[in-house]
This record gives C-alpha cells, sequence and structure tokens, in this order.
C-alpha cells in the first residue's frame, strides 16, 4: 500500500519539486486509505492534522447549516489535495470529506508535511497556490450567487468544469463521470429541477449531451453565448 501511494505521489507535481533523498525519506511516512462510497473521510470539529491527497475516485467538501442542510464547496477528483486548512492555524475540520465513490487517498500528517516545507520552499508556494486558488473560487461563486440568475450560475458552472476537466474530442468537449443534477444544484445553489431544465435546454438546443456518466459540449462557444443571455 506504501509503495502504491509513494509511486502515486512521485508522478504529482509536489513530489517533483523535492531531491531523490527526501522523497525516499517521505516514502516511510505515506498511508494509502480506501473509502467506500459514501464514506466520511473526515467530519466537523474532528482534529486537522492530516493532508490528503486524491489517488482515484472523487471526494465531496462540505458542511451542513443550521436547519441540517447539505451545503457543498466543491467537489475534488484524481491527483487533488484537500485538508490544507491544517497548515494555516485550522485545529479542528469545520467541513465534511465524504468519498462519492470508492477512493484512494494518500494521507501525510501535518507535522510530516510541514518538515517537508522546512527543506523545500518551493512546495509551500505550491500549496500557497492551491490555497489561494481556492479562495478565488469561493469568492467568485459568492459574486455570482449575488449578483447573477440560477440558469447563468449553473451554466457557468458547466463552462468552469468543462475548462478544468474536460478532454477535447474533434471539435467537441468530453467530461467524464458527470455530476447528478442534485449535485450541479448544491454547486450552484439552485433547485434539481432547474438545473433539469436548463440542461435539457441546452440540449435541445444541441449545445450540449449529457447522461449519467459523461458531458458532451458540442460548441463552447454557443455555451458561453448562453450564460450571457438574459431569460425573460
Amino acid at each position: 500500500m506504501e509503495n502504491q501511494c509513494f509511486w502515486y505521489l512521485e508522478n504529482i507535481e509536489l513530489m517533483g519539486m523535492m531531491d531523490k533523498a527526501k522523497m525516499m525519506e517521505a516514502r516511510e511516512k505515506l498511508e494509502l486509505k480506501k473509502f467506500k462510497k459514501g464514506e466520511y473521510i473526515y467530519l466537523p470539529e474532528e482534529v486537522s492534522d492530516k493532508l490528503y491527497f486524491i489517488t482515484e475516485g472523487r471526494v465531496k467538501i462540505g458542511n451542513y447549516s443550521d436547519g441540517g442542510k447539505e451545503i457543498t464547496k466543491t467537489i475534488l477528483n484524481k491527483g487533488e489535495i484537500f485538508g490544507e486548512l491544517s497548515l494555516i492555524g485550522e485545529e479542528q475540520r469545520r467541513d465534511f470529506a465524504l468519498a462519492m465513490e470508492e477512493t484512494g487517498i494518500c494521507i501525510m500528517t501535518l507535522e510530516e508535511m510541514k518538515m517537508m516545507m522546512k527543506s523545500h520552499s518551493s512546495i509551500s508556494i505550491f500549496l500557497m497556490k492551491i490555497m489561494g486558488s481556492r479562495v478565488l473560487d469561493m469568492e467568485q461563486r459568492l459574486e455570482s450567487l449575488v449578483f447573477k440568475d440560477s440558469r447563468t450560475r449553473i451554466i457557468e458552472y458547466l463552462i468552469g468544469l468543462v475548462n478544468k476537466r474536460g478532454q477535447r474530442v474533434g471539435y467537441e468537449m468530453l467530461v467524464r463521470k458527470f455530476l447528478t443534477h442534485q449535485e450541479i444544484a448544491n454547486l450552484t445553489a439552485t433547485s434539481r429541477q432547474t438545473v433539469t431544465t436548463v440542461l435539457n435546454q441546452l440540449r435541445n438546443k444541441n449545445i450540449l449531451t449529457f447522461n449519467r456518466k459523461r458531458l458532451l459540449v458540442r460548441d463552447m462557444d454557443l455555451l458561453s453565448q448562453e450564460a450571457k443571455e438574459i431569460v425573460e
């Protein structure tokens, strides 16, 4: 298990910043753990003392309102890192992390990561970029929530999803493991019914097609134009 975890980390940008000796040292400190679909990786108020690297699967980060409603902050995929707020003083988790499917997680303690950061300033910069990027994403989502209607929020989310995870197939863009309508609704502060309506409208215009396994955008320019339209 440790060897598999180390092999994975060798192939992401973080480990590319380390010399061979430090990589071998880190090898002894890694833990690979499997989580079943629907299993929590951590919950709010748990001690915040680890960082997590996704080796396979998907992870939902979110929390619950006072009324018990689930609030989805982000959905992360293979190759992404989470739990990084422990690096800036978070003592207890404020969010939950949930495996959306069978998921492999490589775990490193906060203490071990801090030691690596002391030896390699480039790792600190790398992690700062990740945290900065997520702050910007949250700011953009907040602005979208305040100033844009539900339809625009959904379409802009689709555009961002394609830009981040899409693969070019000829003139089209393919996103594998498409989200459910409820998951998109949670991410855009809309309703499942509204997401279904917007997706069906875009499919009827032949801008995209979708099912539970994938999203295929036929024309990104047309999709971008739809985000600018005001529906009466």
